[in-house]
């Protein structure tokens, strides 16, 4: 599929411990490794700016589209997949994806499937290299999560 990124995994704690990472701005902060403003709220703008090392300078920018409890969360975002010259040019990024996360009770578990969608709207070459940078991203976003909530 060329219009979707998605990551599934397996998380050893209980949907409402996940879903509490998720929505809580400090938390998705501490294993996103950002610092945002403030909490999220459906139809609201979230900015902030990255916290891992190396990457400190880069802001952060969201759009939030769902909070539906303990099911799912997702915003949109800039499809710049990292360029900070494109972030920092002052340009407007017409195009923004979709990034959903959803939850389902496994077991003594959670099942998380995060998928970003929207990519079919950026145009080449910027569309492979979002994507090659994003699917990486998600990597170890999921990785992240399910390290700073498992049990």
């Amino acid at each position: 599929m060329t219009d979707s990124i998605i990551k599934t995994i397996e998380i050893a704690a209980p949907v409402e411990k996940v879903w509490d990472a998720l929505i809580d701005h400090e938390k998705f902060g501490a294993w996103f490794r950002v610092a945002l403003d403030q909490p999220f709220a459906v139809g609201r703008a979230s900015t902030g700016h990255m916290t891992f090392p190396g990457y400190e300078d880069y802001r952060w920018e969201a759009r939030i589209v769902a909070i539906e409890p303990m099911t799912r969360f997702a915003y949109e975002w800039p499809a710049t997949g990292g360029d900070k010259a494109l972030m920092d040019s002052g340009a407007t990024v017409p195009e923004w994806t979709l990034v959903e996360f959803l939850l389902e009770p496994l077991g003594n578990g959670t099942r998380l499937t995060v998928t970003e969608s929207g990519f079919d709207k950026v145009p080449e070459p910027r569309r492979s290299n979002v994507m090659r940078s994003n699917d990486g991203g998600w990597t170890e976003q999921v990785k992240n999560i399910r390290d700073y909530v498992g049990d």
